[in-house]
């Protein structure tokens, strides 16, 4: 039986998302789950998939106003289920870290306001 060939995310998408999440000095890349995310108290709340698509976690008003203003559609990473709460980044405004700055400084605070997940006992 053949290997599955593990997928890399390209290299262009990776730079600017991770320029995109450097504009705010709070924030840190994670990776515990073999691709790059933010998340603060448990919650996730920014990804870019192996495929090279970032989403971003927005409040139900802002998610509704984005997806209607970029054309763009609820996440779903691949493979994975569909994340309802995040809108998927189209690959031409990734370049415009500004106008993402915004809309990934919205999800901050909107994860702020979710209740702490509590942490996992490590075996």
């Amino acid at each position: 039986m053949p290997r599955k060939e593990k997928k890399s995310i390209p290299a262009e998408q990776l730079e600017l998302y991770e320029k995109l999440v450097e504009s705010i000095p709070e924030l840190e890349i994670n990776s515990t789950f073999g691709f790059p995310y933010t998340s603060l108290n448990g919650h996730m709340f920014s990804l870019l998939s192996k495929s090279g698509f970032v989403g971003i976690r927005l409040p139900k008003q802002e998610r509704e106003t984005f997806l209607k203003k970029y054309n763009s559609t609820i996440y779903k990473p691949e493979p994975g289920p569909l994340l309802k709460e995040y809108v998927t980044v189209p690959n031409d405004l990734l370049t415009d870290i500004e106008t993402l700055k915004k809309y990934l400084s919205i999800s901050l605070e909107y994860v702020k306001t979710l209740k702490p997940k509590p942490a996992k006992k490590k075996k």
